[in-house]
């Protein structure tokens, strides 16, 4: 079976194509509400305590957006 069908493993049922959109929408606003949250953080409390800390806060923060992007358009077929 090829990887780009998801499929229900009782029923070996294809998802619908609406729900696939679903969860890839879900898990992208939720990995770029985690980097938001992270960079809001890093600059209003922590960088009170540590600097460094903060820096490297923000540069997990930085690397997620690219991962969200991937997260959201897999699966996706390009015309």
């Amino acid at each position: 079976m090829r990887r780009d069908k998801r499929v229900d493993s009782l029923t070996e049922v294809p998802w619908p194509a609406s729900e696939q959109l679903m969860r890839r929408q879900r898990r992208y606003f939720l990995l770029m509400g985690v980097c938001l949250t992270l960079i809001v953080l890093a600059w209003t409390w922590v960088r009170l305590w540590s600097v460094p800390l903060a820096v490297g806060m923000s540069a997990v923060a930085a690397v997620i957006p690219p991962i969200a992007a991937f997260v959201g358009n897999n699966g996706v077929r390009g015309g």
